[in-house]
């Protein structure tokens, strides 16, 4: 599209996170009047840490902001998987994109802080939870609780796993459980038990379990994450000390000692889902990035950074498209093909005689997403 007219562009994104905070900067680079809405009233992000990849790097260092995330994040050269009691699986260094190299392991709040802290003041307006929204071809209308209305020419859903603006568009079906939780908490290097001694991801794999200690050093601590096979679908599960040492049963003492040290209240538990790929997450004035268009599971580690790779390639296809509609089916052509991938991928966690070894003829419970 032609710069007059990509700074005539009124666009509104739903959801302040990963992908709506990207798409908003990237947008906005373009000369496009942006304003995101969140419905929280204040921003704060509950989990670990994630890996943020060499070709999400490159787009940092296009938006010109590599060094608010730098700042907060430490370089990775390689990830390790190993088993239980600690013997190596495989090594591999990042995949590279280009002159990019390594990975940025960084803590979810502080990555949420680093791309909010690089929008415009007054861009993100909180306290604005959806409604509902209007599909008029040329424009949509959103609808909050809060009594806002709002027009814009391009509407960008980006309010993640449990989209309304999906659901009302695109599809109607729900999130889908993985038949596991994760148990997510950051402790201090020095209670990591010595396990820790340089920048790099590892991932330790037992029966029915798998343990991530992914370090974040500039903040002097470790992010450590328990994904264990359990047939309970409650969104947020009540779970015991107990519960969780069960998960971690063979592995390395160290492992099972961290988890014994660690202080319930602090520790993020969540089940695990994701959705199924569906047909279309656009129409000629809204469209799905992020979680909202292929939320998947986290076993690649490629949640945030398809978000971003999402933001890019979104203002990518408006740059070079002739019209709104074209770029937003340009954009699903280029983006779909990959997260569809992505998303089978990540599927392939565990066997079904894995799981039977676990549970015997237990099949995960039916999902209460509240």
């Amino acid at each position: 599209m032609k710069s007059s007219e990509l700074h005539k562009l009124r666009v509104a994104v739903v959801g302040a996170g990963y992908g709506g905070a990207a798409t908003a900067k990237a947008l906005s680079l373009l000369g496009a009047q942006v304003d995101v809405y969140e419905q929280a009233s204040r921003i704060s992000e509950v989990g670990a840490g994630i890996g943020l990849r060499p070709a999400t790097v490159a787009r940092f260092h296009e938006w010109g902001i590599f060094e608010a995330i730098a700042k907060v994040s430490s370089p990775s050269d390689h990830f390790e998987i190993l088993s239980a009691t600690g013997e190596r699986i495989m090594q591999e260094t990042w995949p590279a994109h280009g002159e990019y190299t390594k990975t940025h392991l960084i803590h979810r709040g502080d990555f949420i802080d680093a791309l909010l802290g690089v929008l415009p003041a007054g861009m993100v307006k909180l306290g604005h939870k959806l409604k509902g929204i209007r599909d008029d071809g040329d424009r949509a209308v959103l609808a909050f609780t809060n009594s806002t209305t709002v027009e814009a020419d391009l509407v960008v859903g980006a309010d993640g796993i449990k989209s309304v603006v999906r659901e009302e568009l695109f599809s109607d079906a729900g999130p889908v459980f993985s038949g596991e939780h994760a148990y997510r908490a950051v402790i201090s290097v020095d209670d990591a038990r010595g396990m820790v001694t340089d920048d790099n991801l590892r991932m330790y794999i037992g029966r029915g379990t798998k343990i991530y200690l992914l370090p974040l050093r500039h903040r002097n601590q470790v992010s450590f994450d328990i994904t264990a096979l359990c047939p309970d679908g409650t969104w947020a599960p009540q779970v015991t000390m107990a519960d969780v040492l069960a998960t971690v049963q063979g592995f390395d003492e160290r492992l099972v000692e961290i988890t014994r040290g660690l202080d319930l209240s602090t520790v993020n538990c969540r089940a695990v889902y994701d959705i199924d790929s569906i047909g279309t997450w656009h129409s000629d004035s809204v469209v799905l990035v992020g979680d909202a268009a292929h939320s998947m599971l986290h076993h690649q580690g490629q949640g945030a950074n398809s978000a971003i790779l999402d933001a890019g390639a979104l203002a990518d296809a408006l740059r070079e498209a002739d019209s709104v509609p074209e770029a937003l089916a340009l954009y699903q052509s280029v983006r779909k093909p990959v997260t569809d991938e992505l998303q089978r991928i990540s599927r392939q966690g565990w066997t079904e005689e894995e799981i039977d070894d676990v549970f015997p003829g237990q099949r995960p419970a039916a999902a209460s997403q509240e």
